[in-house]
């Protein structure tokens, strides 16, 4: 039942607030058991859990947090696409961002105000850059794929692993180095996987058009 991405009724009782206390569990859905003849999904589920867990401070509500995680689960148990999946876990680490305090803003570029042909981000302010705008610096900037700028866009499979560099460079800088952590091995071993998975369908051709972070 304590499986990472089961959703469970959980009752904790102590005597008082700050005694160790106990839990008494009821299972509510088994997010994990659709995925169980997939590696690269349970991969996937494995990091945003440890995301969520090394990330999010105890004892504290965040309701938007534990509402697109379980829309992420359902993205996960609906389509093995890459493409599918990736983009909500990108989505989901961007909201993760901003209810931690660290939104990004990707409206318009920051050097013209425009919100035509954004292409970059800046990885020092977090937000977007034009094409045109960020050219001269692009070896510098984070690439900006085109579903987080057009609602509705379709997400690419080659935009995933730099929907994760972008979201991941900003959880390393923001939230996990201000707790003197590193990026959970789980979200790092999740890219390794799709990182090999895009490269064996021919979706990755050099290691610059994969991400490390």
């Amino acid at each position: 039942m304590l499986q990472p991405g089961n959703r469970v009724q959980a009752t904790w009782r102590a005597r008082l607030a700050e005694h160790l206390g106990t839990y008494s569990c009821e299972l509510l859905h088994s997010g994990a058991a659709a995925l169980l003849d997939d590696a690269l999904r349970l991969a996937a589920l494995a990091a945003a859990c440890a995301v969520a867990e090394a990330a999010l401070p105890e004892r504290e509500p965040h309701t938007a947090v534990f509402t697109g995680l379980a829309a992420l689960i359902a993205a996960w148990e609906s389509t093995d696409r890459i493409a599918g999946w990736g983009r909500a876990l990108v989505q989901w680490e961007l909201g993760l961002l901003a209810e931690l305090g660290f939104g990004l803003d990707l409206a318009r570029c920051a050097a013209t105000g425009r919100n035509d042909e954004l292409a970059y981000v800046s990885p020092r302010t977090g937000r977007a850059v034009s094409l045109s705008a960020g050219e001269p610096y692009k070896d510098r900037l984070l690439p900006l794929p085109a579903f987080l700028v057009k609602a509705g866009a379709a997400a690419r499979e080659d935009d995933i692993l730099p929907g994760l560099a972008l979201t991941g460079h900003f959880l390393e800088r923001h939230v996990f180095a201000g707790l003197h952590r590193s990026i959970p091995p789980a979200r790092i071993h999740l890219l390794n996987r799709l990182r090999r998975a895009l490269r064996g369908a021919g979706k990755l051709t050099t290691d610059t058009d994969c991400p490390r972070i």
